[in-house]
């Protein structure tokens, strides 16, 4: 008898559990909503991709792409929290007003400046590293003293004679040479250990001093 009860209650009980799940499933689904739009920094406009966004009720959320458009279901009155690299978190409350099952949204993220202790590297690892560089440095020489060790005769006389002649000096060299050799061409060429203008000349100027070495000259 007690299982026939049973029976009969379980018999007229389901048809009313299962309106009941019904219209249970029909509100909720009532109540989903396709949550879109884009994540976008507050000053500048600009996409703020890859930004964590989760439905704090349901834990379920996705990731805005390079664009920073994001889309997935929700329900009203949930509150979605927005979290990216560099941005302070922001939320939003989807409005139980909104008559269909679509809502967009701009989310403006704000930058989030952080403010890290200084750090201050030294090149020496210890302090009497430091104090033993610090005596063995070498100033380096000021302008003056570069100067005037640029102006010493030996050096000079030095870079002067193993100067090499430069493109514009050969050229002259090789052009004297052809013309000394087409003035005379046919004839034997004059030797001026012969010529006493020649010996003029060279007397002359040893006279004037014209044969003192570069470094007399300097002094």
């Amino acid at each position: 008898m007690k299982h026939i009860l049973t029976s009969l209650f379980l018999l007229f009980a389901l048809p009313v559990l299962l309106h009941a799940q019904q219209v249970r499933d029909t509100e909720d689904n009532s109540k989903l909503v396709q949550f879109s739009g884009m994540t976008i920094t507050a000053d500048s406009l600009n996409p703020v991709p890859y930004t964590k966004i989760v439905d704090v009720g349901s834990h379920r959320g996705t990731t805005s792409d390079v664009n920073g458009y994001f889309s997935f279901v929700a329900h009203r009155k949930d509150t979605v929290v927005f979290n990216a690299l560099g941005f302070k978190p922001a939320s939003f409350i989807i409005p139980d007003t909104i008559t269909k099952q679509r809502y967009s949204l701009i989310q403006l993220m704000t930058a989030d400046t952080l403010t890290l202790s200084a750090a201050f590297i030294f090149p020496w690892p210890t302090l009497e590293d430091f104090k033993r560089a610090f005596v063995e440095i070498k100033i380096p020489d000021d302008d003056l003293e570069i100067a005037r060790k640029n102006l010493v005769a030996s050096d000079i006389r030095m870079r002067a004679e193993n100067y090499p002649m430069d493109a514009n000096m050969n050229y002259r060299n090789f052009i004297d040479n052809q013309t000394s050799k087409l003035y005379y061409f046919g004839q034997q060429q004059p030797f001026n250990i012969f010529n006493p203008f020649a010996w003029a000349q060279f007397i002359k100027a040893w006279k004037e001093g014209k044969f003192k070495s570069q470094e007399e000259r300097l002094k």
